[in-house]
Order: C-alpha cells, then structure tokens, then sequence
C-alpha cells in the first residue's frame, strides 16, 4: 500500500493511493475522511513530517572502499549523522547547489518512516514500529565533508534531503535493489541484502539512546557508485518495490 503525504487545493493532507486516486486520510495514521481526489490533481510531498532525521554512514562495504576505507576493517556499529529539517524536501523539488562547493554528490539509499515511539526497542521487534518505507538522496557536498570540523554544512544544508515520492507500507528492506541515475546513467547500483548493518540492527541500535517519534525519518546508508552533481542534473533514486525518486539540481538562489 502507497501512503502519500500532498498538497491539495485545500491544504495539506495524508492519503492512501488506490488506483489513480487518492483516498484523504484523517493523518499519517488516520482513518480514511471520506474524501478522494484524483493523483493528477495533487502536489506530492515528503511522506514524512520528522521531529529526527537519523542517517546511517558507510553501510555498504563497496562504499566503505570507495572512502577510503579498509575492507578489513568495517565499522563494529552503525555509523551515525544527524540531517536537519531544513534539509528535507519532497519529490519533484530541486536540489539547490551552494556557489560553495565544488563537489555536490548523490547518495541515493533506503529510507525508513517511524510509526510508533521506539526507545529500547530490540531488533526483532523492531520492524514492528515501521510505518513504511520510502527513498531518499543524502546529498553531500564532499568537499565541506573533508574540511569542516562537523558535517552540519556538508550534509544539512537547504533541500540536501529529498525523499518520496510516497510511503510502500508491505516489503521486505533486506530484499530491495537500490539504484541512481544521473540524466539517465546508472551510477549506483546496490542491494540492501549487502547492509553491514540491516534495518532492525539500525533501529535497535538508534533507539538504545535517542528516542524515535512517529514520523522520524532513517536514512539506512548508500551503496557504492557515489558522485558528482552539476547544475541542470536530473537525479533518479530508484527502489524496485517503491517506485523513483526525481529531482533536478539547480543553482542556489542568492537572494
């Protein structure tokens, strides 16, 4: 089941996708309003509304290699940053380049949407507080990754979070291929049965010191086969089992 989060001529609402049309929910975990309204009519947004964005770093062994790093030495525990809220955007919305950087690169990778409050949650029970599952494009601007103190500028900056285009309620994360395309040329082409860490270690993991609220986002790492971003860029995540998720990189305004 597809659950959308979208703008409307009358606000912004939660929905399920049945079909072509969209049947209006009372909220993320709402009852149906009674309302449908056609897909071709709406704005399509985030399918999230985090208090948290928690993302996981260097949880493919390719792209620990690609880093730098050791194949003999992968990560004993999942690796984590934090995103800020500003960073989140929605499918379809541009991907702003910063005249700071010279390195803007895409990550695309998996994504998870918190359902119910998580705090000490072991990884077999884990899976059991997932609202859905969605994609994201951790975009980074490598460059401030490698020279900033903390790596608030380099991964947090406005629009560095796409993520949709819509919620897939009912799969199995460990079995899903995970590609990007960068005006129609494959450049990441991974699968999460390779996650050092799968999803239910990473939410165990997460929630034995911060606690996740419904609506918390977790990003869960990207495959090998990252790179670089120009200005006029179309970028195309794709989840064999949730659809794509497109977005176009566009100078950033400087007014």
């Amino acid at each position: 089941m597809q659950r959308v989060r979208y703008r409307s001529f009358d606000g912004v609402h939660w929905g399920e996708v049945q079909g072509g049309r969209v049947q209006q929910l009372t909220g993320m975990l709402g009852r149906p309003s009674g309302h449908m309204v056609d897909l071709s009519e709406v704005s399509l947004l985030a399918p999230c509304e985090p208090r948290s964005i928690v993302c996981v770093g260097k949880n493919y062994a390719k792209h620990v290699a690609e880093m730098g790093g050791s194949l003999d030495a992968l990560p004993s525990e999942p690796g984590l940053f934090l995103k800020a809220l500003n960073a989140l955007s929605g499918p379809g919305d541009d991907i702003p380049k910063p005249a700071w950087t010279t390195e803007l690169h895409h990550e695309g990778e998996l994504a998870v949407v918190i359902a119910r409050t998580m705090r000490d949650v072991a990884a077999e029970d884990a899976l059991d507080h997932v609202l859905g599952y969605t994609i994201a494009n951790d975009v980074s601007a490598r460059d401030a990754q490698r020279t900033d103190l903390q790596w608030a500028r380099a991964k947090s900056a406005d629009g560095f979070c796409p993520v949709g285009p819509w919620l897939e309620t009912d799969l199995d994360p460990g079995d899903l291929s995970v590609q990007t395309r960068v005006n129609g040329v494959l450049r990441q082409d991974g699968h999460t049965r390779d996650l050092i860490f799968p999803v239910p270690e990473i939410l165990a993991y997460i929630s034995s010191f911060l606690t996740l609220e419904p609506g918390d986002l977790v990003l869960t790492g990207t495959p090998d086969g990252v790179g670089p971003l120009e200005v006029g860029d179309v970028v195309e995540v794709t989840i064999d089992a949730i659809g794509t998720l497109t977005n176009t990189v566009v100078a950033r305004d400087r007014a």
